[in-house]
């Protein structure tokens, strides 16, 4: 088994995808007007308008998240910060070390999804992610 995706259900498709393009720098591919991936070497980010949540029996709602974090592994979680401030309106915390390592920046994405970047910065934490790590 192997995990292919996270999919967003949003009511503003056009809105989430510009967002997440500028957060990430990856270009989105289109293959449907209602839908949308942006893909990384780990997992692809895809989102989807409200509508294609029909095709999922409405087990999806827009805007509705409040248990999960996207999550980035990024170089410099410091400079981040610093570039996505003129894009992110809602930051959760600031840049912060946390108990197991990492230091990392939570904001929300503009449905109110959680979106966390981290780095490494504990012989620890840089051991637990340096197949990531060396990839960058």
């Amino acid at each position: 088994m192997d995990l292919i995706s996270i999919r967003i259900i949003t009511a503003d498709l056009d809105t989430m995808v510009a967002f997440y393009e500028q957060v990430t720098g990856v270009s989105a591919s289109r293959p449907a007007p209602v839908f949308a991936e942006l893909h990384f070497r780990s997992c692809t980010l895809a989102l989807g308008d409200v509508s294609t949540a029909a095709l999922f029996n409405n087990a999806a709602s827009a805007a509705a998240n409040q248990s999960s974090i996207i999550e980035w592994i990024v170089d410099d979680v410091d400079a981040e910060f610093e570039r996505l401030k003129p894009i992110v309106s809602h930051w959760e915390q600031t840049p912060t070390q946390m108990p197991w390592g990492n230091k990392s920046i939570l904001f929300r994405d503009p449905d109110g999804n959680l979106v966390n970047l981290f780095t490494p910065l504990s012989h620890e934490a840089i051991q637990r992610f340096s197949r990531h790590l060396d990839e960058q």
